[in-house]
């Protein structure tokens, strides 16, 4: 199974970051827009690499360094996820994202919202709050009343994406976008945490949605391991896939094994994609089942690594 090689299993110093833009995508594109594609990586783990640097308060460097990555992949058009996403089948935007924490298991994740610039930011905000997952128009106010900036859902529209959606339509062959985008940190105290960010699937369902929001399918974090997927999900639901691959950790699995097994999972639910981890030792693993899925890897005191396939 093709995977992120970079550091695997060579290196445990820590932080260590990883970030992934989707796994699928038109993989002639990719490589035709490499450099923008690793630019974008690198700058997403250049903004992890800031927040460790500043980290403080009670929600712990890690979860402000999948925060600052995972924003930074929301800005950039290139993936489907905050500015690019996907459209809906209607023309609208319904994003998704959610974030865990390891060290306690705190867990926010928001679905279907249309306002909320940063999706990842709106996740983060719920992790002490009582609710774990807040969808629509409650979502939005909920970030908003967390003073998280609101927009148009026109600004997160691309021409691009308006296009795809008309060719769909037209019963043109429209390759899969990159699903997802997300992260996952080990920072220098130990603690591990998630974050997953989506626009959804081309035309799809308003209403739909998939696994990027739901804790335990998109993503998961505990004291041993921190989980992003991407990919078809309704069948990374059906498998349980973030939570699996912490699962097969606690019965004694290596980290590859589990992130293998948990692909395997998917296929068997007919699904593809991939995922990213980082485990408590500071290993690394990115399997995949698609052409393409771009990633990086940062590690403290070291150059970034991307890989775009």
């Amino acid at each position: 199974m093709p995977r992120l090689t970079d550091h695997h299993g060579l290196e445990n110093d820590t932080p260590v970051v990883v970030v992934h833009g989707g796994a699928g995508g038109h993989t002639d594109e990719i490589r035709e827009r490499e450099a923008e594609y690793r630019a974008a990586l690198e700058e997403a783990l250049n903004a992890a690499a800031d927040a460790l640097a500043g980290a403080g308060g009670a929600r712990g460097g890690a979860v402000e360094a999948v925060r600052a990555a995972v924003m930074v992949l929301e800005s950039v058009p290139l993936f489907n996820a905050g500015h690019g996403a996907a459209l809906c089948s209607d023309g609208s935007v319904e994003l998704s994202a959610s974030v865990m924490r390891g060290s306690d298991r705190a867990a926010g994740g928001v679905a279907m919202i249309t306002r909320t610039r940063h999706p990842v930011a709106a996740a983060v905000a719920l992790l002490d709050e009582p609710e774990v997952l807040l969808a629509g128009a409650s979502a939005d106010a909920q970030a908003a009343a967390n003073g998280l900036e609101q927009i148009d859902q026109t600004g997160f529209v691309t021409e691009r994406q308006r296009r795809r959606l008309a060719e769909g339509r037209a019963g043109g062959a429209v390759g899969p976008d990159p699903e997802t985008v997300g992260a996952v940190c080990l920072d220098a105290t130990g603690l591990l945490a998630a974050a997953t960010s989506t626009g959804g699937l081309n035309g799809q369902r308003p209403g739909r949605i998939g696994d990027s929001p739901l804790i335990g399918a998109g993503t998961w974090a505990d004291e041993r391991v921190a989980v992003s997927c991407t990919g078809q999900g309704e069948t990374f639901i059906r498998a349980g896939a973030a939570r699996l691959v912490a699962a097969l950790l606690e019965q004694g699995e290596t980290l590859e094994s589990a992130a293998d097994a948990a692909m395997k999972a998917v296929a068997g639910c007919g699904g593809t994609g991939g995922l990213i981890a980082v485990d408590a030792h500071g290993n690394v693993t990115a399997p995949r089942s698609t052409a393409a899925m771009p990633c990086g890897v940062w590690r403290g005191g070291k150059i970034p690594v991307t890989t775009v396939p």
